[in-house]
């Protein structure tokens, strides 16, 4: 990156800068022809002096030469205005544009990093630069030149205007800049390194952030909230003190600034007063002055404050260039340049006299030469400190030797680019990264391979993409079905299918609607009802009814018997809608809600008001939680239960909120009776016609398939009843054999591979994460894999079954760092290392 934030904008941006600078060049007559107007309008038009007789071929007297004169400056006034317009936009849009080439270009940067470089920088540090940090570059960019230019040019316009007036009114106008130029640049130079202290402050305090989130878990199992908290206060601390410092020294340059433009009028009113007087200027030339000056003011503190952020902007660009410039980056031409294939020479992998330590030297290489027939099996056996994966990964250029060479298939390893390197060989460690989105997606992301960086263009995109943002023409398979067999395949041989099913069940279908597959669930919601009732277990589950009250669900949810995406109607905040509270009111439920909430609260008042906050008895038994136990507390203390109707509403709708979450099966308190059951249907229904044309609520119907409902949901059509034995074990292996006798396991898997994994796949277990990083690396289809501890996330039965059936089926070569021991025996080529060193080879 150049080093001078200017230099980077004349690169970028010299036609842009031109243009912008002459459209600035066109508007100082005009600024200029602005000012003398008025004069004209004072001196002749007014005092009825000099009034030409004719103007463009008409006649004039005083008052048609007023009337175009004042015309002429509305005019004036009006292109002027269009034209600063049109140079905001177009300097808005340079920078804007700039500002997003330069987020691209340091993201880029990133991804040029040698990996070594990522254990000494966080990513509270990185990422404020490119989303907060070069936020003011935008807006500067644009304004690099030609506000300098514009503001400068209208101040020089404005002052060649007073020396036209009298040469005594313009030394006056710029006596004091001289002191103004030699003492604000001192004080702004305290500012400048203030601003860079408090860049760095506030990168460290990004840092402690994103440090104790996380580790967030370890802060609460060790109790150490409140020392985060105080490391946090304390770098809060010292950032205010650094902007209270800046505050005080940018305000006293604006005190400054302001004094002395104020000071400057005095000798207008005087000098000029005394000339005037004196017959030596017209009234008009001094009203015409000091409308100048007036106007001068704002040029003036425009480019004062063009310097303080030139030095803020030139500062952080300085910043960001060095925090992007690490040693050793990746020269960009390797990333993506060249040829995709490889040609194979020879079927090894050979290391000559490599040498390799890694940062804090934990771990050497010393004068390792060794060749690797890629036609076996390998594994490199060790320990963590053994080397062996530090080979690995030289064998993959995630490291780079410090001496000696790598060869791969006959080719010099350092002169490979990285495409034809990423089609050649795969590496899987131990924690590779899933990203956020589906399964598929992370599935799928190896083979998403652009040839270079296109700008973006909807219908160009939209034409070459085949599925799922991929062009399959550029991917080792031949359609979009020899994709998804693949894909069902590799989940097949790693076991990760009962996941994905399970994945499955839970999915929904509303993003991905499929009306066949959602009739033949409706099917198997028939068949499994029959099958319990057959089973004799249709107690097990209690259905949908639209004419009953479910008792296995709250209230809310018998109010609501529908799923909605309308947030306002969640069952968490159904109490809250006032058409239900009218409904309620209306079928005289009000009163009965309100007194079942009270003596919900009495009694959860009664059974858990002597645990502690944070006890895990609130969240399984409790409908308040600690925090909000207090406030129950004083309403019960505070009204009677005879006194409900009479409360203010918004403990109304803390006691109704109770009644909400009531389920009579699960709580048995006894509140609900039948009678309640019977009129909270008929609001079920009052409440539904309610919404009808308001609010889009998907009814549970036992005909219709609501696609806002899980498949299993769907499937089972009703609630699992509460204090049945095994009810959900019994329901589960009904329902996955009722699926597989259809025929719909495979369809129910594709659906499983839309689960989202969260951020980093935190919503899956260790051991899936592991199969999913393998199966994304066989996606691929790599000549070689490259795996380090891959699947230690596994148990040994597991590991063994699924590393022996990759041995045996797989196309591609496999080299393996192994340090379990029932492992070894099933690798044709075996590397003992021991601290950086070859022991023995088998």
């Amino acid at each position: 990156m150049d080093r001078s934030i200017f230099t980077y904008i004349i690169k970028h941006t010299l036609r842009d800068q031109v243009l912008i600078l002459l459209l600035t060049l066109v508007t100082f007559p005009l600024v200029y022809a602005s000012l003398d107007v008025p004069k004209q309008i004072i001196n002749k038009a007014l005092a009825g002096k000099d009034i030409p007789e004719m103007i463009l071929g008409y006649e004039m007297n005083q008052i048609s030469y007023l009337l175009a004169l004042c015309f002429l400056f509305l005019a004036l006034v009006i292109i002027n205005g269009a034209l600063k317009y049109v140079l905001n936009v177009y300097r808005g849009v340079v920078g804007e544009r700039m500002l997003r080439n330069l987020r691209l270009e340091l993201y880029s940067r990133i991804l040029r990093f040698p990996l070594p470089h990522f254990k000494k920088v966080s990513q509270g540090e990185i990422i404020p630069i490119i989303t907060a940090e070069t936020e003011p570059l935008g807006g500067f960019i644009g304004d690099a030149f030609a506000l300098p230019a514009f503001q400068g040019g209208l101040l020089l316009t404005y002052l060649v205007f007073i020396f036209n007036q009298d040469p005594f009114l313009g030394m006056a106008a710029i006596g004091l800049y001289p002191l103004q130029m030699y003492v604000i640049p001192k004080l702004q130079r305290k500012v400048n390194a203030l601003s860079k202290e408090r860049v760095l402050a506030a990168r460290r305090l990004g840092d402690k952030v994103g440090d104790s989130m996380a580790g967030i878990q370890d802060v609460h199992t060790l109790g150490t909230t409140e020392y985060e908290r105080v490391k946090i206060a304390s770098r809060l601390q010292n950032i205010f003190e650094i902007r209270f410092d800046i505050y005080k020294r940018k305000f006293f340059i604006k005190f400054l600034n302001n004094f002395l433009s104020k000071v400057t009028p005095f000798f207008f009113y005087s000098i000029g007063g005394y000339y005037v007087i004196q017959g030596e200027l017209t009234l008009g030339a001094l009203v015409a002055v000091l409308a100048a000056y007036q106007d001068l003011d704002a040029p003036w503190k425009e480019l004062l404050k063009y310097y303080q952020t030139k030095e803020d902007v030139r500062i952080k660009y300085e910043q960001i260039v060095e925090q992007f410039s690490p040693d050793a980056m990746l020269p960009e031409h390797r990333l993506n340049e060249g040829d995709t294939r490889l040609e194979q020479l020879n079927d090894e992998i050979a290391f000559d006299r490599i040498f390799f330590s890694d940062s804090d030297a934990s771990t050497q290489l010393e004068g390792i030469s060794l060749k690797l027939n890629l036609r076996q099996s390998i594994a490199l056996v060790g320990d963590n400190e053994s080397g062996a994966s530090e080979l690995a990964q030289l064998i993959c250029r995630l490291q780079n030797p410090d001496r000696g060479g790598i060869n791969l298939f006959g080719h010099d390893l350092q002169q490979i680019n990285e495409p034809a390197l990423s089609h050649t060989i795969c590496f899987v460690g131990s924690r590779s990264h899933l990203f956020a989105g589906t399964i598929r997606d992370n599935l799928l992301y190896g083979l998403h391979q652009p040839s270079a960086f296109e700008p973006y263009d909807p219908k160009i995109y939209e034409q070459t993409i085949d599925h799922d943002g991929l062009k399959l023409t550029q991917t080792p398979y031949s359609s979009l079905q020899a994709l998804q067999d693949e894909i069902l395949s590799l989940s097949s041989l790693f076991e990760l299918d009962s996941d994905l099913y399970r994945f499955g069940l839970q999915q929904s279908m509303a993003n991905a609607p499929d009306r066949e597959l959602a009739q033949k669930l409706i099917n198997l919601r028939f068949q499994l009802q029959k099958h319990l009732a057959d089973a004799g277990m249709e107690d097990l589950v209690e259905p949908f009814d639209p004419e009953r009250y479910n008792t296995n669900i709250s209230v809310a949810e018998n109010i609501l018997f529908g799923s909605c995406t309308d947030q306002s109607l969640d069952i968490n905040t159904l109490h809250l809608d006032d058409s239900l509270q009218r409904v309620l009111t209306r079928n005289k439920l009000m009163p009965v809600a309100l007194s079942i909430g009270y003596k919900i609260a009495e009694t959860m008042i009664e059974l858990f008001s002597g645990l502690e906050p944070g006890n895990e008895i609130y969240e399984r038994f409790s409908f308040i939680s600690a925090e909000d136990l207090p406030e129950y507390q004083e309403l019960v203390s505070k009204y009677p239960q005879d006194k409900v109707e009479t409360l203010p509403k918004d403990s109304q709708e803390k006691l109704l909120a109770l009644f909400m979450k009531l389920i009579p099966a699960r709580h048995r308190l006894g509140l609900v009776d039948d009678a309640i059951q019977q009129a909270l249907v008929v609001v079920r229904k009052e409440f539904s016609d309610v919404q009808q044309g308001r609010r889009t609520l998907v009814h549970y119907r036992f005909d219709q398939f609501n696609e806002l409902l899980s498949i299993q949901e769907n499937i089972l059509f009703g609630k699992l009843s509460y204090g049945k034995a095994n009810a959900q074990q019994k329901v589960a292996e009904i329902i996955d054999q009722l699926i597989d006798e259809h025929g719909l396991r495979e369809d129910i898997l594709h659906y499983g591979l839309e689960y989202e994994v969260g951020t980093a796949g935190a919503k899956l277990q260790a051991a899936t994460r592991q199969k999913l990083a393998l199966i994304r690396a066989m996606i691929k289809q790599p000549r070689v894999m490259v795996v380090d501890q891959a699947s230690n996330a596994l148990d040994e039965q597991s590991e063994q079954r699924i590393l022996s059936r990759l041995i045996s089926s797989s196309p591609c070569s496999l080299v393996w760092v192994v340090n379990r021991q029932h492992l070894i025996p099933l690798f044709e080529h075996r590397v003992e290392m021991t601290k950086g060193q070859i022991t023995a080879q088998h």
